[in-house]
């Protein structure tokens, strides 16, 4: 691997580690003038399943990294995790999150070859709720109540779990400080029939 791929992993590995310091909380609600539909494109994801306390994550998005690289599956967008469960209702040691760093098409080649609870696989275009969770929010209830409100008031229903894609201030190691979009991913209730 050259060094300039190496240093380049490397620094992804340390600012990802730094997204999921997550003290899940916020302060502000998702104001519905902020919420949109949006079409997202197929994607292809490396991705592993982690359980446990969501501060603990870090070392399980270094180890993603880490065996991308071991791979050659570079990735080519920002880190996303989707939460399998809901912290409100189980004890943190049971939180399930699926995180996933977009690759090129070329690396499902490998799928099935990475591990039990790590694979590569191809993500359907769908549509998704999306708000922003701006830094130093605080009550995050109120941007997923916001959000789930907008989305029965607007005809849709939801299809698959929640989705937060890490934007800004990673290196703050400060969850509160960093920029997400949470996405959900929605059908209108009329497509249905």
């Amino acid at each position: 691997m050259n060094r300039l791929k190496l240093m380049s992993l490397i620094l992804l590995v340390l600012l990802s580690t730094t997204i999921i310091t997550i003290g899940i909380c916020a302060d502000q609600s998702a104001d519905e003038s902020d919420i949109t539909i949006r079409q997202l494109e197929p994607q292809t994801v490396l991705y592993t399943i982690y359980r446990g306390e969501y501060q603990n994550i870090g070392k399980a998005i270094g180890g993603l990294y880490a065996l991308g690289a071991k791979n050659q599956i570079w990735p080519r967008g920002s880190l996303s995790c989707v939460y399998l469960n809901n912290p409100q209702y189980i004890s943190g040691e049971h939180c399930l999150v699926e995180i996933r760093i977009l690759v090129g098409q070329e690396a499902l080649k490998l799928a099935g070859t990475l591990g039990e609870m790590t694979d590569v696989k191809a993500i359907k275009a769908m549509e998704v709720a999306v708000t922003t969770k701006t830094p130093d929010q605080r009550d995050y209830s109120s941007i997923y109540n916001s959000l789930y409100l907008w989305i029965a008031q607007n005809g849709y229903r939801t299809t698959e779990n929640t989705c937060e894609i890490f934007a800004s201030n990673t290196a703050s190691m400060d969850y509160s400080k960093m920029e997400s979009e949470i996405m959900i991913p929605v059908k209108k209730v009329a497509q249905e029939k």
